[in-house]
């Protein structure tokens, strides 16, 4: 099989990880695993079959009765020491993401670091997953709730941040006495199994991890989803397919946390320092290079600082340097595919179409990988097509708005709600308007709002359920109730 850089390094395979072995898929298949910034394989991996896939829950379920009667203590300590060793190579993992998502490198640094995080605060929730006692209101007995794991658990992750979608769901599950199957995207297969090499070199037991890509994943995740060893379904993705997951999840009334699309407003009132929002704008925006469901997407702007501050963007969207992710000093990679880019290129030309503007980028580059440039949108009107679909690409439509009121109306005019970004220096205004903003999460005056201390999910199709923080501990446990009298 091809080998794939640093793969030594960091023990980053190429075969299926079931019950603590290395194997190929039953059938033998594999599949390619492209660079984005080239278009050239640098691996095949092992396309696990439906075969692959119940095996992998085999394994799960015969792992799951001594994983969960282990003392929370011990689970938590293999969870610290995988977040230790996943510090100490964090260089090669970032390197590894490059490779096979296309993110520049300090991107990809700043994903290793945030990914690592999830362990060590799983390590330390492992052993706050306290239940509670109380008498009942009528006197006649006490009211005992335990919390315990929910069992088998499949997680699908998807290809834009590789490593923190999968640490942002072994952490929790493992730390709640959880067994599970991971499912990568087909696109970033190799930094998954990289982390279950890292998870079984920390001393997690043999199926208590099982890495499992495959490009088959319809067929795959559908045998599994419908095994009834199989509790509990956790699924980061678009809300298309998570809407066709949750259909299949209530034949067995599988438990479901879903972490949907998003299309999330940067809104920017008129006395917002206008060298923060700028600031907060590119972070928003630029992170992972627009490959983000926390992505700002819609740029609203009050008319008085809106020329000021689509002026400051388009500066610094333009000084961006672009190119492939491990070269020095590159600021944005390429998008993951021809896809990719494809969408990204018909919604900008659709926004020039309906009476946008460009101030900078729109064109595509010439030469090998899915380069596309930073592009900024002015004079968009409030009904194209730009505005309702998630772009995933560094594209930032400006639209201008008046009054508090039309802002609320503009934001809340889509189907997601998963995050909103607001800019004021009017702290009564600014808490105003989070709380009547449709959305999960709000960064007030600030562009990052993950952190795994903190409960990450959305409202309306952004999904359901909540990952990092106790939340995330809890959406893998079960409260069982025991009603006694002493």
């Amino acid at each position: 099989m091809t080998t794939v850089l640093n793969a030594e390094a960091i023990g980053a395979p190429t075969q299926l990880m079931i019950a603590g072995r290395w194997m190929d898929a039953s059938d033998g298949r594999t599949f390619e695993v492209d660079d984005p910034a080239t278009g050239e394989v640098i691996a095949f991996v092992a396309d696990a079959s439906v075969d692959d896939g119940l095996a992998a829950v085999s394994a799960a379920a015969a792992a799951l009765p001594a994983w969960s009667a282990t003392p929370p203590r011990q689970r938590a300590e293999l969870l610290r020491r995988t977040f230790e060793l996943m510090t100490q190579r964090a260089d090669d993992f970032a390197r590894l993401i490059v490779r096979e998502n296309g993110k520049a490198l300090t991107d990809a640094r700043g994903e290793v670091a945030y990914a690592a995080e999830f362990f060590r605060w799983y390590a330390e929730e492992a052993v706050r997953a306290e239940g509670h006692v109380q008498t009942a209101p009528a006197g006649t007995n006490r009211i005992l709730v335990l919390r315990q794991p929910i069992g088998v658990s499949v997680l699908i992750t998807p290809w834009n941040f590789p490593a923190a979608m999968a640490t942002r769901k072994i952490g929790p599950a493992l730390a709640a006495g959880c067994t599970v199957v991971l499912k990568p995207a087909s696109d970033t297969p190799l930094t998954a199994l990289a982390m279950g090499a890292l998870l079984a070199e920390a001393g997690v037991p043999a199926g208590v991890v099982n890495v499992l890509p495959s490009r088959r994943s319809g067929p795959v995740v559908t045998a599994m989803l419908h095994d009834p060893r199989v509790r509990k379904l956790s699924f980061t993705g678009s809300t298309e397919v998570g809407r066709g997951l949750l259909q299949q999840a209530a034949d067995c009334v599988v438990n479901c946390s879903m972490e949907l699309g998003g299309n999330a407003p940067f809104v920017v009132f008129d006395d917002a320092d206008l060298e923060s929002a700028v600031a907060g704008a590119m972070v928003a925006k630029m992170r992972n290079g627009g490959e983000a469901c926390t992505a700002a997407n819609r740029f609203l702007v009050q008319r008085g600082i809106a020329g000021a501050f689509a002026g400051r963007l388009t500066e610094a969207m333009g000084a961006l340097r672009v190119g492939p992710g491990l070269e020095e000093g590159v600021q944005l990679g390429p998008l993951i595919n021809a896809a990719g880019r494809e969408k990204v290129e018909s919604l900008v030309a659709g926004a020039v179409r309906e009476g946008a503007r460009l101030t900078v980028g729109g064109t595509a580059p010439d030469g090998p990988g899915f380069f596309y440039p930073p592009t900024v949108l002015v004079d968009v009107p409030a009904d194209a097509a730009i505005l309702r679909e998630e772009v995933f690409g560094p594209v930032a439509p400006v639209v201008v708005f008046d009054t508090e009121e039309e802002a609320v109306a503009l934001a809340n005019d889509t189907e997601f709600g998963l995050v909103a970004y607001v800019y004021t220096r009017d702290l009564q205004r600014g808490l105003r308007f989070s709380e009547a903003l449709e959305s999960g999460m709000v960064g007030l005056n600030r562009a990052l709002v993950s952190d795994p201390a903190a409960p990450f999910g959305g409202v309306k199709q952004s999904g359901l359920g909540r990952e990092g923080g106790h939340d995330g501990l809890l959406e893998f446990m079960e409260s069982k109730y025991i009603a006694v009298t002493w």
